[in-house]
């Protein structure tokens, strides 16, 4: 009959060596995946470099692209996006852009940002010939590509929150838009809200980098639209 102390020696030292490998193989997972984010941060932030401006300072293009964010039940804008248009808005009357491309979720019938984006811009004294809507802006990535190959975009000022803009700014630049962005931080004081969409940049800048080196297709693309070169032609 075997000793019993070796055997159970010899089981505390597979269970040891077991927890041990365990441990490294986490260890590296968890590296990999920091090493994965913090290259898509540093590779958003160099796209994005000497492209992100002030209100002030951003240089003239004929087109804003306002990027779609939350609307509520009654299609009243969530404070973020109206922070958008109102900034979209204050770029058309210092003619810092002629026209306002508003780009946003239209995928279901009952749910549709870039009908109450027109809604508040009209409501709020702009035109409806400097307006054009997007219904398939439905992230980033397809906002900024459609706005090239559907529209026939190739020069833009992008909208949005500053904790978005350089990731919005690079993935428009990538895909060959000559870009530039300013950012909306009146809505900071929304701080929890703020900070949340703020940690949530980490991950969308890894799907930023797999969308541009995949240079996969929108959801939907659709054939060449003329919305922007008409209200361009009477602006």
């Amino acid at each position: 009959m075997p000793d019993a102390k070796p055997v159970a020696r010899g089981r505390r030292w597979w269970r040891r060596r077991w927890v041990r490998r365990t441990v490294l193989f986490a260890a590296a997972g968890v590296l990999g995946v920091v090493q994965l984010v913090t290259g898509s941060v540093l590779w958003v932030s160099s796209g994005a470099g000497g492209h992100l401006f002030t209100e002030q300072t951003v240089p003239q293009t004929p087109v804003a692209l306002v990027l779609g964010a939350q609307v509520y039940a009654d299609g009243t804008p969530s404070p973020f996006l109206e922070a958008r248009l109102d900034l979209a808005r204050r770029l058309l009357e210092t003619g810092k852009v002629k026209v306002l491309l508003v780009s946003g979720d239209n995928m279901r019938f009952e749910y549709d940002e870039p009908t109450a984006m027109r809604a508040w811009l009209l409501a709020h004294g702009v035109p409806d010939r400097k307006i054009v809507r997007d219904y398939a802006g439905f992230d980033t990535y397809d906002s900024c590509t459609r706005a090239k190959r559907v529209f026939g975009v190739t020069r833009v000022t992008v909208v949005t929150q500053s904790f978005h803009l350089p990731r919005a700014v690079t993935i428009c630049r990538r895909v060959g838009l000559d870009a530039a962005g300013v950012g909306d931080d009146s809505v900071s004081r929304y701080a929890t809200v703020w900070r949340s969409n703020a940690r949530r940049e980490y991950g969308a800048s890894v799907k930023a980098v797999y969308d541009v080196m995949s240079r996969r297709d929108p959801v939907y693309l659709g054939n060449h639209e003329t919305g922007v070169e008409d209200a361009l032609r009477t602006a």
